[in-house]
């Protein structure tokens, strides 16, 4: 088993049933019809959200356990996702596929990947599609209540400017917060989240 897979091997979910609340905020903006990617979406809790608003969803995660629970949690809520096994060191992102991508607490990846990913969420969007990026800061390492040990591996808004620049950029909001999203998210966190959209061909 992997990290991940291990990380997930438990009866309750890590990061618990609800969306981010990230997410929750921004509902407005996902219209019903729409095609949605939800990115190393884990237990599912975010790609299940969004299947409950009336989008078509595809979820990427490494973990099979992951994905398992995410099924699972589809089931139970009475919505319908679509589940794929993959590393996204090495998946082949599609070309102008989506209409919204959501990437909540990614950050297991260093800056080479990370700008890999960034990379491909870009060439995943529909012109006039929307990413929905949110994590942690460099601050958050002194929290202690989630995320990496590693400040290399964290976001801060010169970073997302830079790597969202083709972008048209429409928010990016740091925050200090108390945070309740399972055991594994929970407490004081310090966050960074960007909403930026795809121009037009």
């Amino acid at each position: 088993m992997g990290f991940w897979d291990d990380h997930y091997s438990t009866d309750t979910y890590v990061y618990g049933c609800e969306p981010s609340d990230f997410l929750k905020t921004h509902g407005a903006l996902f219209l019903p019809g729409g095609c949605a990617l939800a990115v190393a979406d884990g237990e599912g809790r975010n790609g299940v959200y969004l299947a409950g608003l009336g989008l078509d969803v595809h979820t990427v995660d490494a973990s099979r356990v992951g994905i398992e629970k995410a099924n699972r949690l589809a089931a139970e809520v009475g919505v319908s996702i679509r589940t794929e096994h993959a590393d996204l060191a090495n998946w082949e992102w599609p070309h102008a596929a989506y209409d919204y991508i959501v990437a909540i607490y990614i950050q297991f990846a260093g800056p080479e990947l990370r700008s890999s990913i960034f990379g491909g969420l870009k060439r995943a969007l529909k012109p006039g599609g929307y990413v929905f990026l949110h994590g942690y800061r460099p601050e958050q390492i002194a929290n202690g209540t989630g995320g990496p040990g590693d400040p290399a591996y964290m976001y801060t808004e010169a970073l997302l400017r830079r790597e969202f620049a083709d972008l048209e950029i429409l928010e990016i909001v740091s925050e200090d917060k108390i945070v309740n999203e399972g055991y594994g998210h929970s407490g004081q966190s310090s966050l960074i989240s960007l909403v930026a959209r795809k121009p037009q061909d």
